[in-house]
């Protein structure tokens, strides 16, 4: 009983002490100490609740910033994510190093995706090596293996405490995102959802209205997958008012690859849904490849330079001017980007310029015939707009081979699983995450986006639930 009351006296006496240094600190304008409590709640859950760090994460990936673009001459990073999975990568890797049968108990060591991935690792490791930049490149690596360490690989620890995981870690990436998206509505009626307003009003969340697509169009099939797992018809509305608001903010991010991936999306699933046979498919894809050969001489010759930018806000006209590389700006400079990347493949075909490097170099390498009025001669505009041209460009011949090789190895998996499925539950999971995982790796022939955090938390923990769920003794289990 005394020692009870020492230590509700100790505490009693910690509290006052903080307490009154707070209220001098406040009194001097001095806030920063109000964090403190947090931080020491951080660091409990670091210690001993890693599976709560690993949501805060998720939660806090849509509504990070980068500080570079908040404050002038800033520093590089997400906040706060790339602190919290740094220091989540590092107190992961130290308790598998501890603890030999935590290791045992990651099932995606002995999946043949987990293979590519750690084989593109490898190599980006060596082509940063002989990068042309090496800071810059190893920097890109080691941002790298803090998106995948913590969500790829403990995901596997995560997502095998059954659905209950899997729909907190949905929700703590659909919440956020979706006020976000309010947010970005509300700021762009502000300015009568212009156009040129629609692209930097969703800042600072995102930095331009492309990656704001892409990632609403992920984020789509996953709230529709939310809607159609409530148990109240409370939580269906929400769910169903989320998918509304989704949609009106893909359609005001007028972002044309995004409006395409998600239609392809739907295609996609329709075509699982309703086990369409894959040979229709093939056949349609051949013969529109037919098409492309035969006319692929006018096709060059329209490829040909502008100077006009594009501003129409006409859906269907945003559409049409997707296709139509002759009077459309932005697409003039994506093909500039393109062929600049493949000249700078051209010229380092093994081992590339090295991993994150393509913004620095690019810039001498483009054709004057390929300049648009949105071209920039100093290297600023950012990367090669591809998720397959940048590692070509970057990390040399084997660099494309690995990300496609990871692309072709988990469609190959998830799709022979869905089919060979007659699990209902895991067959709608498995369907969504194709779904989603196919809008991305489609928009990333346009764009590439795996090296922010937005992209990286949803497209490698899609993959790693879905190797959780392709575990039979974890299905049965579960």
């Amino acid at each position: 009983m005394l020692s009870f009351l020492l230590k509700k006296e100790v505490g009693l006496i910690a509290i006052t002490l903080f307490a009154l240094i707070n209220g001098i600190l406040i009194f001097n304008e001095i806030y920063l100490q109000l964090l403190l409590p947090v931080l020491i709640l951080i660091t409990y859950w670091f210690i001993f609740r890693l599976d709560f760090i690993f949501l805060l994460i998720v939660f806090c990936t849509p509504l990070s910033f980068n500080f570079e673009n908040l404050f002038a001459g800033g520093i590089g990073f997400y906040f706060p994510t790339e602190p919290l999975l740094l220091g989540f990568s590092l107190i992961f890797i130290l308790k598998l190093i501890l603890n030999k049968k935590l290791k045992d108990r990651i099932y995606h060591l002995r999946h043949p995706l987990t293979v590519f991935i750690i084989l593109h690792f490898c190599w980006m490791f060596i082509t940063s090596i002989s990068s042309e930049l090496p800071l810059v490149s190893f920097k890109y690596l080691l941002a790298r293996t803090w998106f995948i360490c913590p969500i790829y690989f403990y995901g596997s620890l995560y997502f095998k405490q059954g659905i209950l995981s899997i729909k907190q870690f949905l929700t703590a990436f659909t919440i956020p995102m979706f006020l976000v998206t309010c947010y970005t509505l509300l700021n762009h009626m502000l300015h009568g959802f212009s156009e040129e307003a629609g692209h930097w009003v969703m800042w600072p969340f995102f930095k331009d209205h492309t990656s704001y697509g892409a990632i609403l169009a992920m984020t789509i099939p996953i709230s529709f997958w939310l809607y159609r797992n409530q148990k109240y018809m409370y939580a269906k509305l929400f769910y169903l008012f989320v998918i509304v608001t989704f949609l009106i903010g893909l359609y005001f991010s007028y972002t044309r690859a995004a409006w395409l991936t998600m239609f392809g999306g739907f295609l996609v699933y329709v075509l699982y849904y309703f086990k369409i046979k894959i040979k229709w498919l093939l056949s349609l894809s051949i013969i529109a490849l037919i098409m492309i050969l035969i006319n692929f001489n006018e096709i060059g010759y329209l490829l040909n330079k502008n100077d006009a930018e594009h501003t129409t806000e006409n859906f269907s006209e945003r559409l049409e001017s997707m296709s139509n590389v002759s009077t459309d700006a932005s697409n003039l400079e994506r093909l500039n980007r393109w062929n600049s990347a493949i000249q700078l493949f051209k010229e380092r075909p093994i081992l590339g310029w090295g991993p994150g490097t393509y913004a620095f170099v690019y810039a001498p390498f483009q054709d004057a015939s390929d300049l648009t009025i949105i071209s920039t001669n100093f290297g600023d505009g950012g990367n090669a707009h591809s998720e397959y041209l940048g590692p070509l460009s970057e990390q040399g011949i084997l660099g494309l081979i690995f990300i496609i090789g990871i692309v072709f190895t988990f469609f190959y998996y998830s799709g022979k699983f869905y089919i060979n499925s007659n699990h209902k539950q895991t067959k709608g999971i498995t369907l969504m995450i194709i779904v989603s995982l196919a809008t991305y790796f489609a928009h990333g022939i346009l764009n590439n986006y795996l090296d922010t955090d937005k992209a990286s938390i949803l497209v490698w923990g899609l993959m790693s639930l879905f190797i959780c769920i392709s575990n039979v003794s974890l299905v049965k289990k579960n």
